[in-house]
């Protein structure tokens, strides 16, 4: 007996594609060929998370009463910790009953919140390139995209004046994230003020994905510039929070990327309305997790300041073999990245650069159109080995490219 063919929602259709998943299948490859994998794919930090961080999750596995499920109103000390923890970074008060929400990764958050803001054939505009959760929630919330292209003669910033009045007339959602994931690039206030007063004119959703507010670099002696300039928060524009929420995550600044714990702050609306959402969806983490992540924001910071001067050596030891080698890159003034453009012959095809550099050398990367149309001829490096493999992988590149 023919069994019938299973039918599938169409939104579907365009998350068959996904960069990580289509570099983990040649990877499997270059590892079942026998090459020593040098993995500078994926953004996912190989430092550990802080002691006390970890003292705090062991204590609470043993307690009980952190066994069961956990509601909003339980998860009440984390959010305070929240508000604290940012009040503290950029002086703007923030209500931990009403603008703060627990989220499992700031990508939980970017991915649900098109579920409570789009109608089907509304338009959310998005960065090209972008990190790829935000074009996937708004294909399961059935909206469109349209995509912002953000180019090095700009430095990486969408130009507003660009988009289509057609479009506009329909744009629910705005999606920005800096420190950009691509790109490296970072953003002043002056383009946030810009981007808060469009969509306060146009009425749409502000949404800025941040979890490279620590991850920046600057020369702290002379203190020629500081963290919060070279990574603004949304709120220093819009301190009413009229149109506006901010993703983070706990997974770079602290390490923590396996215990998926992250937050959203914004809006009273947008964060009921995540809300919402979340609440069809799931419960939260586990107590414990969230009692190492209070223990994270409230505690000591030394943890940070060690993560962003390991990617700082990490970059310049990485930057320096490229260009020793002939590859002119961007040095990046953020993120754990190194965005850079490829060289003739490989400048128009990134994924077969890439899927043919682990297949014979065992370096992996993530190729530029994986994050957009606009991300092609571009190839992204994650900084999360040594600075001695990353300089072993460089040479490997060289190889391969002769």
């Amino acid at each position: 007996m023919k069994l019938p063919e299973m039918q599938f929602a169409k939104r579907l259709q365009p998350l068959q594609v996904n960069v990580f998943a289509d570099m983990d299948i040649a990877k499997t490859k270059a590892l079942a060929a026998g090459k020593e994998l040098i993995d500078l794919s994926l953004g996912s930090s190989d430092l550990a998370a802080e002691l006390h961080v970890i003292d705090a999750i062991t204590k609470s596995l043993n307690d009980p009463l952190t066994h069961g499920y956990l509601l909003f109103g339980a998860t009440q000390e984390f959010r305070s910790a929240v508000a604290t923890w940012y009040e503290r970074k950029f002086s703007i008060s923030i209500n931990p009953e009403t603008e703060v929400l627990p989220l499992i990764g700031s990508q939980e958050g970017t991915a649900h919140l098109p579920l409570a803001i789009l109608n089907p054939g509304d338009y959310a505009l998005l960065l090209d390139p972008g990190y790829p959760s935000h074009a996937g929630g708004v294909y399961l919330a059935s909206g469109l995209i349209y995509p912002m292209p953000i180019r090095a003669e700009n430095d990486f910033l969408p130009l507003f004046t660009d988009i289509p009045v057609g479009v506009l007339d329909k744009a629910r959602l705005m999606v920005l994230s800096y420190p950009h994931n691509p790109t490296t690039a970072t953003a002043p206030l002056s383009f946030f003020e810009e981007a808060v007063a469009f969509c306060q004119q146009h009425n749409i959703v502000l949404v800025h994905d941040f979890p490279y507010v620590d991850i920046v670099f600057f020369d702290r002696e002379k203190k020629l510039i500081t963290n919060s300039s070279l990574a603004p928060s949304i709120f220093q524009a819009d301190p009413e929070k009229s149109v506006s929420i901010e993703f983070f995550t706990l997974s770079k600044s602290y390490n923590m990327g396996g215990f998926r714990i992250g937050f959203a702050i914004g809006n009273a609306d947008l964060i009921r309305a995540l809300r919402q959402v979340k609440a069809a969806v799931d419960f939260n983490q586990y107590r414990g997790i969230l009692n190492g992540a209070v223990a994270a924001l409230t505690g000591p910071q030394t943890g940070v300041e060690t993560a962003v001067a390991t990617f700082k050596r990490r970059r310049d030891a990485f930057v320096s073999a490229l260009q020793h080698i002939g590859w002119d890159v961007r040095v990046p003034q953020a993120t754990m990245y190194v965005w850079a453009k490829l060289p003739a012959p490989w400048n128009q095809n990134s994924i077969e650069f890439c899927t043919k550099l682990v297949q014979e050398t065992g370096v992996a990367a993530s190729p530029g159109a994986g994050f957009g149309l606009a991300g092609e001829g571009y190839v992204r490096f994650a900084l999360v080995r040594d600075p001695s493999v990353l300089e072993i992988a460089v040479q490997k590149i060289s190889e391969f490219l002769r």
